[in-house]
């Protein structure tokens, strides 16, 4: 009894450095994962939206979180006025603007490549009916009764 707990505590001893090792490398490949398909893109749009923040202007149409649109009045420190109707003006904190719109219509424009070599699946022919003559092709043609030898004697008498 004694012999397979000192075997297994010996084999156990060494299989567990093995796995110590194998243990490292996948919380190391957890963290890689998550850096790129986590916190990198957020770190970009993190960035994008303090750049759209600092280049704020007077005249610019915006949205804010909220869904509320207008154009910028005034460019404060930390807020923005914004008028929504003729009369009608509302001071946002920075932060509550979503979206630029007129910035956004550009970026859109020159990020969209536009795709020259896409491969198009070939159209299916649809079976479409004979298309019906209408009265100016129809062609009619009058057929003039032979004439008999009775209307044939009388135009030669009258000659």
């Amino acid at each position: 009894m004694k012999g397979l707990l000192t075997a297994l505590m010996a084999g156990g001893g060494g299989a567990s450095g093995g796995s110590m090792t194998t243990t490292f490398i996948t919380f190391g490949l957890i963290i890689v994962i998550f850096y790129f398909l986590i916190i990198r893109p957020q770190k970009k749009r993190d960035k994008a939206a303090k750049d759209m923040l600092a280049a704020m202007k007077k005249g610019d149409k915006v949205v804010s979180i909220g869904g509320i649109r207008g154009t910028i009045v005034t460019v404060k420190e930390s807020t923005v006025v914004v008028k929504v109707d003729d009369n009608t003006r509302l001071e946002f904190s920075k932060s509550a603007i979503a979206q630029i719109l007129d910035k956004t219509a550009e970026v859109a424009k020159k990020e969209t490549p536009v795709a020259t070599d896409t491969v198009k699946a070939p159209a299916k022919k649809k079976a479409t009916p004979a298309p019906k003559k209408s009265e100016e092709e129809t062609v009619v043609v009058e057929e003039t009764p032979e004439e008999s030898k009775d209307d044939a004697d009388k135009n030669d008498d009258t000659k």
